[in-house]
């Protein structure tokens, strides 16, 4: 921990590194791009599943919003239609080979605090495995169409076709060194090769990052972590003091949420996806516990009745999130690979004076697509009469 805490005051300060931190920064450079070269020469494979996989990952280590966009994505493309599975590496997992398929039962130590979050929070299939290329053929396996790679930017062995890099507002990109010097797991220039990148915290665009997305979080309530259904408005605690835990990458944007509704929070920072023993969640002062959601799928089963957690949300405003599924929809190639939700054949693009539109002529139907994002809903499909002119185009 006393390390990390340094890491973290020479990442983010203005003091510069020691030479040796330098000096290894050097090196995870050269194999960053000895590895890259190595991959753009074939020399190392990167491995097309066959159904459109959108990657969501960070270029810092750790604290960017990541998880809750991936959560909003899944949620937003299952919205308009698609079948989408996640998949994770699952960091933290007792059994850390194979594949495992998330369950609602699963227990974090099993299958990774993330994935499991996830999984509650969205209902989709979620796989994990440290093999991304398995884990995303068991989710196509198992029927899906789209697949969502949590935190796999550096993952090149699995084929994308779209990148979301995600981007802590008031952090920024840090020093700009890579690690160990900075925070960095890849230069500010790969930033340039994403599909979007979203910025969590912010308010407006930001002059740092011309084109990023804004996006913040939002949570109005706190759940019992012991007890499901069981919530008060967060609005009830402003003016108390409470024990404050948070097991994540940037845990002082948690604490800092918590003094914005006006609550005094004892901070008590832990390595990202730090376990929580029962031990210390009891402080013996009466106080209220409050954590993060992630740390909450960890200890539910032991949690005392004071432990209650803050799910958060992503949003973004109408024009930001039709920007980002429209770059989604046409980079990730969902035009042409994406299969008829009905008979899982293919698709066709066509268009009349209602629009463009996705052609099943199988099943004669036509699917919409609106602002060039594809709405896959069969009840949003028109049925085509068997000489329309648009089964023969």
């Amino acid at each position: 921990m006393r390390l990390e805490a340094w890491l973290q005051r020479v990442w983010y300060s203005k003091a510069r590194p020691p030479a040796w931190l330098k000096a290894l920064a050097a090196l995870y450079g050269a194999i960053m791009r000895l590895r890259a070269a190595l991959y753009a020469r074939g020399w190392l494979r990167s491995v097309r599943v066959g159904v459109p996989v959108i990657v969501v990952g960070n270029v810092t280590v750790g604290g960017t919003g990541k998880t809750p966009l991936v959560i909003w994505l899944a949620q937003a493309l299952r919205g308009l239609g698609y079948r989408v599975a996640v998949v994770s590496r699952g960091y933290g997992r007792r059994a850390a080979w194979g594949t495992l398929r998330v369950k609602p039962s699963s227990s974090a130590e099993e299958v990774g605090d993330e994935p499991l979050l996830i999984h509650r929070r969205t209902g989709c299939p979620v796989f994990v495995d440290g093999d991304r290329v398995r884990a995303a053929r068991a989710a196509i396996a198992a029927g899906a169409q789209l697949v969502i790679a949590d935190d796999g930017l550096q993952h090149l062995r699995l084929a994308r076709d779209a990148e979301i890099i995600a981007i802590d507002a008031q952090r920024g990109l840090g020093n700009g060194s890579l690690l160990p010097a900075g925070p960095l797991r890849e230069p500010a220039s790969r930033l340039g090769r994403a599909t979007a990148v979203v910025l969590t915290g912010a308010a407006a665009a930001d002059e740092r990052f011309p084109g990023a997305l804004p996006m913040w979080l939002a949570g109005e309530q706190l759940l019992r972590v012991n007890a499901i259904g069981s919530w008060r408005a967060l609005e009830e605690f402003a003016g108390q003091r409470v024990h404050a835990l948070a097991a994540i990458g940037n845990p002082g944007r948690f604490f800092a949420a918590l003094r914005a509704a006006g609550i005094d929070p004892i901070e008590h920072p832990r390595p990202d996806h730090d376990p929580f023993q029962l031990a210390e969640l009891r402080f013996g002062d009466g106080l209220p516990v409050i954590m993060t959601e992630k740390d909450a799928v960890k200890c539910q089963a032991y949690a005392p009745e004071e432990c209650w957690y803050l799910p958060v949300s992503a949003q973004f405003d109408a024009a930001d999130s039709a920007t980002l599924l429209k770059g989604i929809s046409m980079d990730a190639r969902l035009l042409e690979i994406l299969a008829c939700p009905v008979c899982k054949g293919p698709l066709r693009q066509a268009g009349d004076a209602g629009g463009k539109l996705l052609v099943c002529r199988a099943d004669r139907l036509a699917f919409p697509l609106r602002n060039d994002i594809p709405a896959m809903l069969p009840e949003e499909a028109r049925v085509l009469e068997a000489t329309d002119p648009l089964l023969e185009r």
